[in-house]
């Protein structure tokens, strides 16, 4: 009999349970002003940000989903807030949402208002605090503790705090107020992953703040009204912590004292009583009292914590990374000039690796121009294997190379994280950003990754779009072709080309799919030395189709094209490609089939150029504006068999055949625009 399998081994549950559905986390910023809350709140957000007024203030709150691991969340922005004592209207409401959200107490059913927000109250808080200014803030971090809710402390604009000589010990911090610390520059982007996992772990866990007691001389004057307030009538009528009741009345707080009038006008009197006597034991207002200690509290905590030095002065070249690559204003130049010296890098590596590989192969066949039908064939699966040497070892290993170079260095998820505003423009989360920059590497792997971090709506548009990302494929003709005969600045301005139509697009389709996705909290590593082993392993992986479904189009596809020739059938296929090749795109006729081919694979267009014009030199038969015309034309081109196939999967049949439509009519309309100006161009110059 055969063995049952034990039924542990497959059951594989997740450690910790997933916010998802109806169960998805809430999540609010809270913070002084200036603390860097909105910075936080806007590196994370996707383009459905929803706004309005707490009610009846005029205070604005931002809402939006955020994607956080496997876990869903809403991500709440409230108005800046400075104490949770005595608060202004627009304040107190705030304060009314982190407490009970779409649900008033009982306290407030006499109130004729609706609920401060039309949301569920928190699951977690995020506190945003100045790390410059820490001490002031840390006040607001002692009122918030009493809340009772789990809650993170966003430890902010850390890099300014170093260079002002504030050294801050967050595990100490951390441990002193029972919550987790986090030390971030939200401008930059670091630390936001870790802020956001560690929300999701503070609700799993369930873990609350520790309380943070006044000294104990106020709590011993404090004891008949704290016996007094211990009453389960008024804990029900509240809903709020005790101690956090206590504090309130004992600060003299309008809100509570109002609804204790209201409500409680019997009990009133004997409270006010009980807190009159213990003023009288205190040497200041009990107010006052409360405020000094609480001020006292933090900043004993803050020296506990903290310790000043010099400036930092010495920057290291991790510094002056992050300030290329994650500013603000300069973050996406630096983009743009690591995406131009990988092209020049490739650019003037390929001419010597071409030199010392294909062009010696096509010296060596050369002479061999056979005529039989057998000769045709060996000819064909020569040509065949030189354009694959001739693509893949002069462009395609190069610039998949350096890609995953960026990638294991950390560089590429820096760019990601900047581009992430461009990508809100267009209608898409920085999530997907990533994607976009693998697909540079190749499209297949690109869609497969934006459907494992999007869905819905941000899922079609993001594979839609990225079908229009260069892959190595299709910028291994650009290099060969435009630099060998446009130059480099020929080839950066057909990659700029590529980036405005897709940011144009982008525009165009958010239309056609007016919903939105959630956010993506984009994680960003340290900067790291790539080992050799990934480099080898990552660009093997990604280009091992090459053997195994490029070779066998290569070859085929040239056995196929050289047959074709030889029965003189090709003629046909051109001449059905007539009014596309040579009335509107101006090219010769004999790029029909080239064009007809390179739905399998973009590779067999470059090999079928060079065996349809009977040449490798193709400056001999086209000209600057056919070139410009003919590369456009490639790069917007239906995308291959493999990248339709994998649209199939993730966006489904009516989608996937979209994206040819689309593909076909965007390079007729960009190619043939271009060509009209750029013969206008050479006829002005005539």
């Amino acid at each position: 009999m055969k063995q049952q399998p034990n039924k542990q081994e497959f059951d594989l549950p997740l450690s910790k349970p997933v916010f998802r559905g109806q169960k998805h986390l809430r999540i609010a910023l809270v913070g002084m002003p200036n603390s860097g809350k909105s910075t936080l709140f806007n590196a994370v957000s996707a383009t459905s940000i929803q706004t309005g007024e707490l009610t009846g203030t005029h205070s604005i709150y931002a809402e939006c989903p955020v994607q956080i691991g496997f876990d869903e969340a809403r991500l709440v922005s409230l108005p800046s807030i400075q104490s949770l004592n005595n608060l202004s209207h627009d304040d107190l409401v705030a304060m009314q949402y982190l407490l009970w959200g779409d649900q008033l107490p009982l306290v407030s059913a006499h109130e004729q208002d609706a609920p401060p927000a039309p949301f569920a109250p928190p699951d977690v808080i995020i506190q945003v605090v100045d790390a410059t200014a820490l001490e002031r803030h840390l006040e607001l971090t002692i009122e918030l503790s009493q809340l009772g809710k789990p809650m993170v402390l966003a430890l902010n604009m850390m890099d300014e705090a170093r260079q002002k000589g504030v050294h801050i010990n967050s595990r100490t911090l951390s441990q002193q107020l029972g919550i987790p610390v986090v030390p971030t520059v939200a401008l930059m982007g670091q630390g936001i992953s870790e802020l956001f996992s560690a929300a999701a772990n503070a609700v799993r866990e369930g873990e609350i703040p520790h309380p943070q007691r006044p000294s104990d001389y106020i709590v011993e004057s404090l004891k008949p009204l704290s016996k007094a307030l211990h009453d389960p009538e008024l804990q029900k009528a509240f809903c709020v912590p005790y101690s956090f009741l206590i504090m309130q009345v004992a600060a003299n707080d309008r809100y509570f004292i109002d609804e204790l009038q209201q409500h409680f006008p019997q009990r009133l009197p004997e409270l006010l009583q009980l807190r009159a006597e213990a003023e009288l034991s205190l040497p200041r207002p009990l107010e006052e009292e409360l405020h000094a200690d609480r001020h006292h509290r933090a900043a004993t905590l803050f020296e506990a914590v903290s310790r000043l030095g010099p400036p930092v002065e010495g920057r290291g070249w991790r510094y002056w990374l992050d300030e290329l690559f994650l500013h603000p204003r300069w973050g996406l130049l630096g983009s743009l000039g690591v995406f131009a010296l990988v092209l020049f890098v490739v650019f003037e590596g390929s001419v010597y690796l071409d030199s010392i590989t294909a062009a010696k192969l096509i010296d060596w066949v050369s002479a061999w121009q056979p005529e039989t039908t057998s000769g045709v064939v060996g000819r064909a699966v020569a040509d065949g294997l030189i354009g694959l040497v001739g693509i893949v070892i002069p462009y395609m290993i190069p610039l998949v190379l350096l890609l995953v170079w960026l990638e294991e260095a950390g560089i590429m998820q820096r760019i990601a994280f900047v581009v992430d505003r461009g990508f809100h423009k267009i209608g898409l989360h920085g999530g997907v950003a990533l994607p976009f920059l693998l697909g540079l590497g190749c499209n297949v792997p690109a869609i497969a990754g934006a459907a494992a971090v999007a869905s819905g709506r941000d899922r079609i548009v993001a594979s839609l779009l990225i079908t229009f990302v260069p892959c190595s494929a299709r910028s291994a003709i650009i290099l060969a072709i435009g630099g060998k005969y446009l130059g480099g600045i020929g080839v950066f301005a057909v990659f700029m080309l590529t980036m405005i139509v897709i940011a144009v697009l982008g525009r165009l389709l958010t239309r056609r799919y007016p919903e939105t996705g959630p956010g993506q909290v984009i994680e960003i590593p340290h900067y790291a030395m790539p080992s050799a082993h990934a480099l080898i392993s990552k660009t093997w992986m990604r280009t091992s189709d090459i053997l195994t479904i490029v070779t066998p189009l290569l070859v085929g596809g040239s056995i196929v094209l050289a047959l074709l020739s030889h029965v003189g059938a090709d003629d046909i296929i051109n001449t059905a490609f007539t009014p596309i090749t040579s009335w509107w795109l101006g090219l010769p006729v004999v790029l029909g089939v080239p064009i007809l081919f390179g739905v399998l694979r973009k590779e067999l267009s470059l090999l079928m150029i060079y065996q349809a014009l009977g040449s490798f030199e193709i400056g001999m038969y086209l000209d600057w504006v056919q070139i410009i015309t003919f590369l456009i034309f490639l790069t917007f081109y239906i995308p291959c068999v493999s990248t339709f196939a994998v649209m199939l999967r993730t966006i489904g049949r009516r989608e996937a055949f979209f994206s040819i439509a689309l593909s076909v009519g965007v390079a007729l309309v960009v190619s043939g625009v271009v060509r009209l100006l750029l013969e206008g161009v050479n006829w002005l110059q005539i």
